[in-house]
């Protein structure tokens, strides 16, 4: 599509640009078509046909946007999945559970104190 919209472009440009000199030397070259004056059936023809190429280069372009649009919306969607992943793979979870420590000490009682009072009962 984004071919045909600069085929199109090409195409109006030309269309408008032969009728803008054809008008402007008409003295010279309305002899070589065969035209005495400029009638204004001509002159709507020439439009008409000029706006319908318009509109028709209008909507490709459009098309062409539209089309431009989507694949940069995919690729962002597809990017934010990608640093999510980086993210995970920099910043891991952890699943494991904690590793817990057999308790041999009291509550309120620090774990130097439960350590002396175990060796004083293996000595005694």
């Amino acid at each position: 599509m984004k071919k045909l919209n600069q085929i199109l472009q090409i195409v109006l440009l030309v269309y408008f640009g032969a009728f803008l000199i054809f008008f402007l030397g008409f003295r010279s070259l309305g002899g070589l078509f065969g035209m005495e004056e400029i009638t204004a059936d001509a002159m709507i023809t020439i439009f008409l046909l000029g706006a319908i190429i318009f509109l028709i280069n209008w909507v490709a372009s459009s098309m062409t946007v539209k089309g431009l649009n989507e694949q940069m919306n995919k690729r962002e969607i597809e990017m934010n999945g990608l640093k999510a992943k980086l993210y995970d793979f920099e910043h891991p979870k952890t699943t494991q559970a904690p590793i817990s420590v057999p308790r041999t000490s009291k509550p309120g009682e620090s774990p130097d104190q439960s350590n002396i009072a175990k060796r004083q009962n293996i000595t005694e």
